[in-house]
């Protein structure tokens, strides 16, 4: 009867340790970073024929500084915030180690360091990015569209651009 009761104990104790190595990892995981960062890019751009988007002229910032900011979709909490600095082609490159599922997430302008083009192109401040893999995409890459800042005076060669445009 003894060796019943040792065997019941024995059986006991190695499903609890079944149990808690297929729960714990699935916790941990849950409440820890993911194991491959998402990655967001995107550029910005000088607006340099203030047409409101981007043309032949149009020419990429470096420097410029951009923001990615995550939000509580009720209560608008900020929840996440990570700054970012443009290279020499207008592209700035943000790692995100956490999902951001039911979050409202943006990229956003800051700062250009171009002083004759400093001005947020209205409409075109920031984009909303996607920053979940619960969402169907399988790569870790997301790209965010193009943000841009207006030049103070449009250059040279501006109109013929434009008309191409119009018709």
């Amino acid at each position: 009867r003894e060796e019943t009761e040792q065997a019941k104990q024995t059986a006991m104790a190695r499903l609890m340790l079944v149990i808690a190595l297929c729960v714990l990892p699935a916790l941990v995981s849950a409440r820890w970073p993911v194991a491959n960062p998402l990655s967001l890019k995107g550029r910005v751009y000088c607006d340099t024929c203030r047409a409101g988007f981007e043309t032949p002229a149009t020419t990429y910032i470096h420097g410029a500084q951009v923001r990615v900011e995550c939000k509580d979709r009720d209560s608008q909490k900020l929840l996440y915030s990570m700054d970012a600095t443009t290279d020499s082609s207008g592209t700035y490159t943000v790692t995100v180690k956490e999902d951001h599922k039911n979050q409202l997430c943006d990229a956003m302008l800051i700062s250009s360091p171009q002083t004759d083009c400093a001005s947020a192109a209205p409409g075109r401040d920031r984009a909303r990015v996607i920053l979940t893999r619960d969402n169907g995409m399988v790569s870790d890459d997301r790209v965010a569209n193009a943000m841009g800042f207006m030049k103070d005076e449009a250059i040279d060669g501006c109109n013929k651009i434009l008309q191409q445009y119009q018709e």
